[in-house]
């Protein structure tokens, strides 16, 4: 089962992109840090400061202004998150992330997929506010 997430955003998709594989921009929007440009192939630690944690990410394909795959959770069990970039005219773009890897008998399926759903909306909404505004200091302003 996967869960689909789209945003239109009044940016080309080179600069979106460069957002997210850029370990200096990715901290304007998502994560405070990321430790080096993504690439296939690589592992990549994503760093939350304000809540002292971090994560890793396997960067499984990468299709410059395009699409950006990656698999991250746990190991035994882990989901794979395509974000896709869809030009609209000269200066817009939809974002579209979809990731999969839900287990559909899982009792907790619903709340999982709401708060996945709730994560990529904010993580989107952080990411319009930086790209169109310059708004930089969102992300870490979800609270649950």
């Amino acid at each position: 089962m996967n869960n689909v997430t789209k945003m239109k955003i009044a940016k080309p998709a080179h600069d979106i992109y460069e957002a997210f594989v850029d370990p200096q921009k990715i901290g304007n929007f998502w994560f405070s840090s990321s430790s080096e440009r993504w690439e296939p192939g690589k592992t990549i630690t994503l760093r939350y400061d304000e809540y002292n944690a971090e994560g890793t990410i396997q960067v499984v394909e990468v299709e410059e202004d395009k699409k950006i795959v990656f698999t991250w959770g746990p190991q035994d069990d882990p989901h794979t998150v395509t974000i896709s970039l869809q030009v609209q005219g000269d200066s817009h773009t939809i974002v579209e992330v979809t990731e999969e890897g839900f287990n559909e008998n899982d009792e907790n399926l619903i709340p999982d997929l709401i708060g996945n759903k709730e994560g990529w909306v904010y993580m989107l909404t952080c990411l319009k506010g930086y790209m169109e505004n310059g708004i930089n200091n969102l992300r870490a302003g979800l609270w649950k």
